[in-house]
């Protein structure tokens, strides 16, 4: 199960999404030196909206993607904290894509359905996923963290 699946916070302690106590969960893959890494702002006021509704965004962050997310997790924690203020939790790094991908993004883009199953894109895909460890959805990249498609199944997923 999905809410089951083992990662490494930025920190260094093993978590699942079910230790973060969250109702519902937004995944993002993120990355420091990418044209939608200004999205870490949105990212940061949707957690900050919906936190105490039961959502928890996890970033990440992923060096997979034009090399995009060079730094140590020291750095990145570091980045995301001045740059944009980031309080919501951060995985160390993680491989999205290809051999040695984690087990969390193995289930989100093999062990779903259509049209959320398939290889990630691009950096800032997002998935909602709910408190039984549904998918509910995938929005791609360019989808801003604050658009009306994100905060619309963000809200139905708290209900």
């Amino acid at each position: 199960m999905l809410l089951e699946l083992a990662f490494m916070t930025i920190e260094g302690q093993q978590k699942t999404l079910a230790d973060l106590h969250g109702k519902a969960y937004l995944v993002v893959n993120t990355a420091s030196a990418c044209g939608y890494t200004p999205q870490y702002e949105g990212l940061e006021k949707l957690y900050e909206k919906y936190k105490g509704k039961g959502l928890v965004v996890v970033g990440f962050p992923s060096n997979d993607f034009g090399a995009q997310e060079p730094g140590s997790e020291k750095q990145i924690q570091e980045f995301c904290k001045v740059r944009f203020g980031v309080t919501f939790p951060l995985s160390s790094k993680v491989v999205t894509k290809g051999e040695g991908k984690a087990p969390i993004y193995k289930f989100l883009t093999e062990d779903t359905a259509a049209p959320i199953k398939g290889d990630i894109k691009w950096n800032f895909t997002k998935f909602l996923v709910s408190a039984k460890g549904e998918v509910l959805a995938r929005f791609e990249s360019k989808i801003e963290p604050m658009s009306a498609d994100v905060t619309s199944a963000v809200e139905k997923a708290l209900q």
